[in-house]
């Protein structure tokens, strides 16, 4: 099935989606990790999904590709997305890339509940790795007890503050504030189950709300310093365009009391997190 077959609305539902496009695996030298690994790849993006195979065959970790929904084939409205939510709560109109991007993100802890692991390491097509990383991800899931997310990329440079080192190199730290992006990072199931049972219908931008884990007293913890570069060559394929969705001055004012609540529980929960880390170690 290619990307151009997929059409949803308003009876589909993301469980009619994984059975048309069943899990395609790559089989590579896996290191042995017990970690299912999703990269999600738009049909189209063939460039992408060569130069992420390159990537993960170097690390030497076996993955599973899970294919991106792509906007354009979205036939709103659909149950999966909340249009007046989201233009409540993040001042625009739906951009059908960012749902399709939201959907896909989705679709990996749907996935990843089905199989047995107990973690999953959910990847985008545009990411770099360092040379450590099959060495990076051993050492963090054996940390696993103190966080439900841990993020390995950003597009922010907030603080972020250490409370563990991990290997020589890097540390798990909590930042206090917003971090947009969600390139890359690794779910345990109870995280998983937040994102399919909580976070559908969509109301914000995916890399945002699955910033909100607090509101299901989640931890999420970053490594320090990132090791997945996700600033690589590749086009955006959700930006272009971006500002024609965002709504008159007058119709974004109620964002504002929104994003203030979700910055100060944000700030308080994670400050909590980090100090009883703290105090423990």
């Amino acid at each position: 099935m290619n990307a151009d077959s997929l059409r949803l609305n308003r009876s589909a539902t993301l469980e009619n989606i994984a059975l048309e496009n069943p899990p395609i695996e790559i089989q590579l030298d896996s290191t042995g990790l017990r970690l299912k690994i999703y990269l999600i790849n738009l049909d189209r993006a063939e460039d992408r999904l060569a130069f992420m195979s390159e990537e993960l065959s170097r690390a030497g970790l076996l993955f599973e590709r899970v294919s991106a929904i792509a906007g354009r084939n979205i036939a709103f409205p659909i149950p999966e997305f909340d249009a007046q939510a989201y233009r409540r709560c993040h001042g625009r109109q739906a951009n059908p890339s960012e749902v399709g991007c939201y959907l896909s993100h989705i679709e990996c802890a749907r996935r990843f509940l089905a199989s047995g692991e107990p973690h999953a390491l959910i990847l985008e097509d545009d990411l770099t790795f360092p040379e450590d990383f099959g060495d990076l991800l051993r050492a963090s899931l054996n940390a696993a007890a103190t966080w439900d997310i841990l993020r390995l990329s950003t597009v922010n440079t907030g603080r972020k503050y250490p409370f563990l080192d991990i290997t020589p190199r890097r540390s798990l730290a909590v930042a206090l504030t917003r971090e947009k992006g969600s390139g890359a990072y690794i779910i345990n199931r109870r995280a998983a189950r937040w994102m399919v049972e909580k976070l559908v219908p969509m109301r914000l931008p995916y890399d945002i709300a699955y910033d909100l884990e607090h509101f299901a007293g989640l931890r999420a913890v970053f490594v320090i310093p990132a090791p997945v570069d996700q600033m690589t060559n590749f086009p955006t394929q959700i930006q272009q365009g971006r500002r024609q969705y965002r709504l008159p001055w007058w119709r974004r004012l109620s964002i504002y009391p929104y994003r203030a609540w979700f910055e100060a529980s944000r700030f308080l929960f994670r400050a909590g997190m980090l100090l009883r880390f703290r105090l423990v170690k």
